[in-house]
């Protein structure tokens, strides 16, 4: 069972005891049995229901709420009470201690209307409020908004221009959390390839402390990798870098503000990762991938070309061998298998690009001698005769 159906029980329970104490306690409530019994059944009945939106919910809440729920939960409870309030005195007539006991729970239940529509129509109370109340302010901002927009699209044209007519202008390079616990970019930004201020965006910079605080292991790992690595870019790179203080807003995501910060400052991003990759891409921003660009620097081999290579492993059809390059290229060898741990000289037979990379085919080359056969070693001693 779930908490919320723990809740449901519980709240139905408690409130059958106090209905069933009530009446044991209370004389006027004892001559009145049928009505009474019809309400304790509505309260035990209301109970079941709204337990866990009372309970459960609630502190579910107050553990994630931001300052825009709470503001509205406060207006909410307001307005509660003062339907509450306005309420009390056709309740308080009621006869027996029904008039002392429903007005509270009146205000209970009001408050937490209150609350909950507040916080779940945050949005149209909001509108509600500028468009009805403030049209005029309400007005003057779009207006002073649609002004920011035009100058925002003069000051970029004129990057444009700028950029077009003067190559020495350099835009800055966003930086995205799997680059920077990738940890290559600190070697490349050390090379002079780079041109550009290196920016971490503050949202960036958290999700690498979150990512340190982890409960795995391998996480933790990986995220103070990253912390390390950006604290030996601002050390040791010849590159400027530069921490802003871009807060992204509630409930979005890491990927999705650093596209939107790319647009708006007009510059790439430097990623690992595939789908921001392809995000990016579908909404016109630059992306400057560490692994496609390893791929392109790896050295080119031609078929016929004569390399030596260590044989590491079997392949997957029968007498392979596979071995692997400085850079950690595969080399699958025809009939390697028998040179298992020797490095040998091949000759390259042909080269297949894949997604994950550069394969390439190999035959050990004419001449290599093929490995000798060790006699079994006797074990024990030898037969006299």
């Amino acid at each position: 069972m779930s908490v919320k159906s723990y809740a449901r029980i519980i709240g139905s329970v408690v409130t059958l005891l106090v209905a069933i104490g009530l009446y044991f306690f209370d004389r006027e409530l004892a001559r009145n049995f049928w009505w009474f019994t019809g309400i304790a059944a509505a309260a035990v009945v209301v109970a079941f229901l709204i337990t866990p939106y009372i309970t459960v919910n609630p502190y579910r809440w107050m553990r994630e709420t931001t300052i825009s729920d709470l503001i509205a939960a406060v207006v909410g409870l307001i307005v509660g009470l003062i339907i509450s309030v306005l309420l009390f005195i056709p309740l308080a007539n009621l006869p027996a201690n029904f008039g002392k006991i429903l007005p509270l729970v009146g205000a209970i239940v009001f408050s937490f209307l209150g609350i909950a529509l507040a916080v779940q129509r945050k949005n149209d109370v909001t509108h509600l409020f500028q468009s009805g109340f403030f049209p005029r302010r309400n007005r003057e901002r779009d207006e002073e908004r649609d002004k920011e927009r035009g100058k925002d699209k003069d000051k970029d044209k004129e990057r444009d221009k700028a950029s077009a007519n003067h190559p020495e202008v350099i835009l800055p390079i966003l930086l995205d959390t799997s680059a920077i616990i990738d940890g290559r970019i600190a070697d490349i930004s050390q090379t002079g390839f780079i041109n550009g201020t290196l920016i971490v965006p503050r949202f960036v910079l958290n999700e690498l402390q979150h990512i340190a605080d982890a409960a795995d292991t391998m996480r933790r790992n990986r995220g103070r990798r990253g912390l390390e690595m950006l604290k030996r870019l601002q050390t040791d790179s010849t590159v400027p870098i530069k921490i802003t203080d871009d807060e992204k807003e509630p409930g979005s995501e890491v990927d999705g503000e650093l596209v939107k910060m790319a647009r708006v400052l007009h510059c790439p991003i430097i990623t690992n990762d595939f789908n921001l990759n392809r995000v990016a891409e579908l909404q016109g921003v630059k992306v400057l991938n560490i692994n496609e660009l390893a791929n392109a620097v790896k050295p080119v081999l031609l078929p016929g070309e004569d390399i030596l290579i260590k044989i590491m492993q079997d392949g997957k059809e029968l007498g392979q061998g596979v071995g692997y390059l400085d850079d950690g290229t595969m080399i699958v060898v025809e009939g390697g298998r028998q040179y298992m741990g020797m490095t040998i000289e091949v000759s390259v037979t042909r080269v297949l690009q894949t997604v994950a990379g550069r394969m390439i085919f190999a035959h050990p080359k004419q001449g290599t001698p093929s490995p000798q056969p060790q006699p079994p070693q006797s074990s024990g001693k030898q037969k006299q005769y």
